[in-house]
C-alpha cells in the first residue's frame, strides 16, 4: 500500500472518529452535496463523502421506481430539505450508524436543528423504531403533536395518512 493511500485511510478514520465522538469541533466542516430524500443526505469533507440519515425522524418515502409517484409529500419533503441544507456548510451531531452503515445524525445549519424543523413543518414524523442510544426524541414528539394539531404538511391527509414505516411494509408485499 502506498504512503498516499495509507495517509488517506488515516485521515478518513480520523474524520470518522471526530464525527462520532467530538462533534462540537465539526461546526462548518461538512458541505451538503446531495439530498436523497426527506431524511437522507450526503456530505463532503476533505474529499470524503459521508451519507447521513437524519436521526429521530422518518420522512415520506420517495419511489424507487421512476414509474411510481412515491408516498404523498415525499417530493415536498425532499425539496424542503434541499432548501434547508443543499450546498451549505453544516454541523453534524452523530449518534452512531444505522443498519445500512449510514451515520445517524442531527444536522444543524447555523443554530437550526434541521431534523426538528422537518417534523415541525409536517414533512417528517418521529421515527417509530428504537431510538438511537443517547438521542432524546421528546422534543420531536412535541413538534409532531403540534404539526398534527395544526394540519401542517402531510398531516392534512387526516385518516388517509400512512406512516413511512407502514408504507415501506406495503411496498414489500
Amino acid at each position: 500500500m502506498s504512503i498516499t493511500n495509507r495517509l488517506r485511510i488515516t485521515v478518513f478514520i480520523f474524520l470518522l472518529y471526530l464525527l462520532c465522538f467530538v462533534t462540537d469541533s465539526f461546526a462548518g466542516q461538512f458541505k451538503v452535496t446531495r439530498v436523497y430524500d426527506g431524511d437522507t443526505l450526503e456530505t463532503e469533507s476533505q474529499g470524503y463523502e459521508i451519507t447521513i440519515r437524519l436521526v429521530g425522524i422518518d420522512a415520506p418515502e420517495t419511489s424507487k421506481k421512476k414509474s411510481e409517484p412515491g408516498q404523498p409529500f415525499s417530493q415536498r419533503a425532499k425539496i424542503h430539505l434541499q432548501e434547508l441544507v443543499l450546498d451549505k456548510m453544516v454541523e453534524i451531531e452523530s449518534y452512531g450508524f444505522d443498519q445500512y452503515s449510514r451515520f445517524l445524525g442531527v444536522v444543524y445549519v447555523d443554530d437550526l436543528n434541521v431534523n426538528l424543523k422537518m417534523v415541525k413543518e409536517g414533512l417528517a414524523e418521529v421515527y417509530k423504531g428504537k431510538p438511537a442510544p443517547g438521542f432524546d426524541n421528546q422534543p420531536y414528539w412535541d413538534a409532531e403533536k403540534e404539526a398534527r394539531e395544526n394540519n401542517r404538511g402531510m398531516w392534512i391527509q387526516g385518516d388517509k395518512y400512512i406512516s413511512p414505516r407502514d408504507w415501506r411494509k406495503q411496498q414489500k408485499k
